[in-house]
């Protein structure tokens, strides 16, 4: 009887190993699978970043190439005068592209009502450009023109009731009017004129003037 209840609980011990053994390996196989998917997204998550931003630096330098060359539709002029004045100054463009101005500037930013003709001249002065558009432009079109200034510290934008376009872009006597907030000639001109050969004043203060009520 006891060789036999020896014999049984050996059995026993046996099948358990034997259960046990196939568990810890069905769990390898789970830990195996789990990090190999685990794996599989990271990889599809770095290679989808990679390509966004190959994509970006090829976009970048598509843009820096375009910005060597003249920008088709540009408005240039000259011998524009540049002294500091009070009060209000009357402007042979709308918006305005140089000339006398106010002896504090617009700080470059986001605007969402119009800013003054004085002041924002003299931020052009300092190298920063002036996007402007008509106020009735769709609120996704405006949109996409505060994603085009980003993170510029010399980029003004802000609305302009009379202008004729639809979207400006200004600098220091330079303009360029367009359709379309997608039209391609846009990165490209900031590209080109933000703190520009054209600037007078390359490198001076966007910063500390006045920020207009939006």
């Amino acid at each position: 009887m006891n060789k036999k209840r020896a014999q049984d609980n050996a059995d026993r011990q046996t099948r358990l190993k034997a259960i046990q053994s196939k568990q810890r390996a069905s769990d390898r196989r789970r830990t195996t699978l789990i990090l190999g998917s685990i794996g599989a997204v990271v990889v599809a998550i770095v290679v989808s970043v990679t390509i966004v931003i190959v994509g970006q630096v090829q976009e970048n330098q598509r843009i820096e190439a375009l910005a060597s060359q003249p920008i088709e539709g540009i408005e240039e002029y000259e011998d524009l005068t540049f002294n500091h004045i009070e009060g209000p100054v009357e402007y042979e463009q709308s918006p305005p592209v140089g000339g006398d101005h106010n002896a504090i500037w617009t700080n470059c930013g986001v605007y969402t009502s119009e800013i003054p003709n004085e002041n924002t001249v003299h931020s052009m002065e300092h190298g920063a450009v002036w996007i402007t558009y008509q106020p009735d432009l769709p609120q996704a079109e405006v949109d996409t023109l505060t994603d085009l200034v980003g993170s510029s510290g010399y980029v003004l934008l802000s609305p302009n009731a009379e202008q004729e376009t639809p979207v400006m872009v200004s600098a220091w006597s330079i303009q360029l009017g367009v359709d379309s907030v997608d039209d391609s000639r846009l990165p490209v001109f900031l590209e080109r004129y933000i703190q520009g050969e054209q600037s007078r004043e390359p490198g001076a203060a966007c910063t500390g003037g006045i920020t207009p009520a939006a």
